[in-house]
């Protein structure tokens, strides 16, 4: 019994202990690792992740995937920061529609919801497996993003749009504040409310939950309109801090993301894993990336590392399951 006790508190605290480990040793590789500076260039970098992140945890603890979270970032930025700086304009009528800051913020987030609708539905509505509907809309909302910038960067966005990824707020980076609130918001949502009852309860097993009278189709509609929202803020995010929409942004941050929430101890298959794990996962990867750029790694090596990671966290995360 105390063995099966200590098992349990190794496998929870074991993305601390790597988090622990990876800190020590790029610490003693690399001077500049433990500096404020550093520290909050870190925290600021992760912030993206950990929005797109939280999003595809409550997706993939209904055992599903959503690969498209990168293009819609992408698309959602480039809409956001387009209404921003050109509005709408209908030649036909001779009407040009601008927008203010937080109408074209909305209507990016609005975007990004309903984008993530569109994949819930296709999900629910034709039986269409999450990795295949998914993929899909990660290449329709890349290709739509080069159609609405026309292949160039949108820029010079203005400083009030741009403090959502620069600013500061009493000492800490924007970023980060709102990374807070999007984790607090969906931690309360995952272990207080029915929602995240019903979110573990299909996980866990489909059928007993339909049984049981739980709307599947409803809940997995929500869970990938949260994802889409929550994609859309981190393109928010990137294109402040850049002062730019970049056609090719967010390209590769599904990976990061689907990386945070298996290492954070979600599993692939559903019904078991946590906010908080995947904040700690979500930290590893930042980590990571900054220690291998602070120690001059290629970047096609970093790709690699990255890859090599997230294998031997699906290893370990089959393994547990077999265990239990």
């Amino acid at each position: 019994m105390n063995l099966i006790i200590q098992k349990e508190k190794l496998y929870k605290l074991q993305s601390l202990i790597a988090l622990f480990v990876l800190c020590i040793i790029i610490s003693i590789l690399s001077d500049k690792f433990l500096t404020i500076a550093n520290g909050w260039n870190v925290l600021r970098q992760i912030s993206v992740n950990i929005c797109i992140s939280v999003g595809m945890t409550l997706v993939v603890l209904t055992a599903g995937i959503d690969l498209s979270v990168g293009s819609v970032l992408a698309l959602c930025g480039a809409i956001t920061a387009g209404l921003l700086k050109n509005g709408i304009e209908l030649p036909s009528q001779n009407l040009f529609i601008g927008f203010t800051l937080l109408g074209a913020i909305i209507l990016g987030l609005v975007f990004g919801g309903a984008l993530g609708f569109f994949n819930g539905w296709v999900i629910t509505r034709f039986k269409v497996p999450p990795f295949v509907a998914t993929l899909a809309m990660l290449t329709m909302a890349r290709g739509l993003t080069m159609l609405w910038t026309k292949g160039f960067p949108i820029s010079n966005l203005g400083s009030n749009f741009d403090y959502i990824g620069t600013g500061w707020f009493i000492g800490v980076p924007v970023p980060v504040w709102i990374s807070i609130f999007v984790i607090i918001i969906a931690m309360v949502l995952t272990t207080k409310t029915p929602l995240g009852r019903y979110i573990y309860a299909i996980g866990g097993n489909e059928n007993a939950a339909r049984l049981s009278g739980i709307k599947i189709h409803k809940i997995k509609l929500i869970v990938y309109t949260l994802a889409g929202g929550l994609a859309a803020l981190g393109g928010l995010m990137v294109t402040a801090r850049l002062d730019s929409a970049q056609p090719n942004a967010g390209t590769g941050y599904e990976l990061d993301a689907i990386a945070a929430v298996v290492i954070g101890g979600t599993s692939l298959s559903g019904g078991r894993g946590s906010i908080l794990g995947t904040v700690l996962g979500a930290i590893i990867i930042g980590v990571l990336n900054n220690g291998l750029v602070l120690l001059n790694v290629s970047p096609f090596w970093q790709q690699v590392v990255k890859g090599m990671v997230i294998l031997l966290a699906v290893i370990i995360d089959r393994a547990n399951a077999k265990n239990d």
